[in-house]
């Protein structure tokens, strides 16, 4: 029952008064079948004969009606009143944090269209179901003798794969009590921002670059400091004109959303400017196992020797975003704070999905699984460049290909203004395209071209060259600019 309802109402009453709440708020409108007495009874833990008596009220009150034979209804012509929720909606006061929250844009939650260049989606396809169930059950079947929360940095045999196979995969040599396991990548970009941050610190960021990161920080009260990328990544040379910042946020090992990867030198330019000013930087490492001409490079904080460097990682890219796994490598000195920071959270990450990619990494499944993700990326990957090169030959200019699950397609010849009128073109015929625009923290910073961010893994490669057929045929129809 309702908490709400007046407690010293019998309870035929409060039953009575409650019903009435849910007619007036249309869970059970005019006409509807009401619960059996005898079943309400049993859900509310009451007698029969209350529900009864609170039935018989209601029916003589005109709420409800009832028939020889035939079940309890809502009278006819019973009107809904207002909903709860629009009756209080201006009750409740916003933080300065939830209002910088409210102030930027939700992502749109419509169905994507047939054939989607969705960036961060995966084929469903390449899912190791059989491997994913295998360890899924070895885990079910050790039956813990007490059920009980964990240690919030992580299951200690999860930090321990993740140790090794970052030192063999990506260079990185951590102590176990630097790895945090995490609710995905943006869990650990959300940690850095409200454990790293106060309200007007500024924090560096690459422009364009990842958009919700930078709505994270922005959350977070940050004052944000766009440098440009060019296709060597970060432009280290611009930090010398910003001054100092608390953080910066850097995607080294591929550049996101134009792909470059920063070179040796900006890499150490950028870790003495972080020295010499006290910043941290947060390498988000978040699809860096993909590189399909050489193998991947390594991470930035492999070079740290001041601890200055958070690493984030993820599986999204590599098993699924659905998982909702990631993992931080911090300093020594900053694990205390960000242990903490995960247990006010959530607790810690879901156990039994931490325990089955423990296993998954123990014995090999998951790089073979990758080793077979990275083939299958490249068959799509050459599947785009193709079906771009045979549908536009050189009005599109691509960048970013060479490692990661998208790339940009740079329009020379339409202006970004068009961009809007070009993904509304290629919706009308079932394709999903998105504009590279919204990347830009400042839209007078970018090229005056039209730019399309393309994700390829989440579709195979057949439907790749239709896509792209279709969204030429589109754009050859003409498409409104929209400035």
């Amino acid at each position: 029952m309702d908490a709400a309802s007046p407690r010293t109402l019998p309870v035929s009453a409060r039953i009575g008064a409650d019903l009435k709440a849910q007619i007036a708020q249309g869970v059970y409108p005019p006409g509807a079948v009401l619960p059996s007495t005898r079943a309400l009874a049993a859900e509310l833990g009451v007698s029969r004969t209350t529900v009864t008596a609170a039935y018989d009220q209601l029916i003589a009150e005109g709420y409800l009606e009832t028939r020889p034979g035939g079940r309890t209804r809502v009278a006819a012509g019973i009107l809904a009143g207002p909903s709860p929720a629009a009756a209080v909606a201006a009750a409740h006061h916003l933080s300065a944090f939830g209002r910088r929250v409210l102030a930027e844009p939700l992502p749109q939650g419509a169905p994507g269209p047939a054939i989607d260049f969705l960036y961060g989606d995966l084929s469903g396809s390449d899912f190791p179901v059989l491997a994913w169930r295998r360890a899924l059950n070895a885990v079910l079947l050790r039956r813990p003798a007490r059920l009980g929360y964990g240690d919030p940095r992580g299951l200690p045999e999860l930090r321990a794969a993740l140790q090794a196979y970052l030192w063999r995969a990506r260079g990185l040599r951590c102590g176990l009590d630097q790895i945090v396991v995490v609710n995905g990548s943006q869990q650990g970009i959300d940690l850095c921002a409200r454990l790293l941050v106060d309200p007007g610190d500024r924090v560096v960021m690459e422009d364009p670059g990842y958009r919700t990161a930078r709505q994270a920080f922005a959350a977070a009260g940050a004052a944000i400091l766009p440098v440009p990328v060019d296709a060597e990544g970060l432009q280290t040379g611009c930090l010398a004109g910003i001054g100092p910042a608390r953080l910066a946020y850097v995607t080294p090992s591929h550049q996101f959303p134009l792909g470059g990867v920063l070179p040796a030198a900006r890499r150490q330019a950028l870790l003495a400017w972080a020295e010499s000013c006290g910043a941290t930087i947060v390498e988000d490492d978040y699809d860096g196992e993909y590189r399909f001409d050489a193998r991947p490079v390594e991470a930035l904080v492999s070079l740290d020797r001041a601890g200055r460097v958070i690493y984030v990682g993820t599986v999204s890219k590599t098993l699924s975003p659905q998982l909702r796994l990631g993992y931080l490598v911090v300093p020594p000195g900053l694990s205390e704070a960000f242990t903490q920071a995960k247990r006010l959270a959530d607790r810690q990450a879901p156990g039994l999905e931490q325990a089955a990619l423990a296993g998954l990494l123990a014995e090999g499944g998951y790089e073979r699984h990758l080793r077979q993700a990275r083939r299958r990326n490249a068959a799509r990957r050459a599947a785009l460049l193709s079906a771009l090169a045979e549908s536009f030959g050189g009005e599109v200019r691509v960048e970013g290909a060479a490692a990661g699950l998208h790339l940009v397609a740079w329009f020379e010849s339409l202006p970004a203004a068009a961009e809007a009128g070009m993904a509304a073109s290629a919706r009308a015929v079932g394709v999903g395209v998105y504009p590279v625009g919204p990347l830009y923290h400042d839209a007078a910073s970018r090229p005056d071209r039209a730019g399309l961010l393309l994700g390829f893994a989440g579709s195979e490669p057949d439907a790749i060259r239709t896509g792209i057929r279709r969204l030429a045929a589109a754009l050859a129809g003409g498409i409104s600019v929209r400035g």
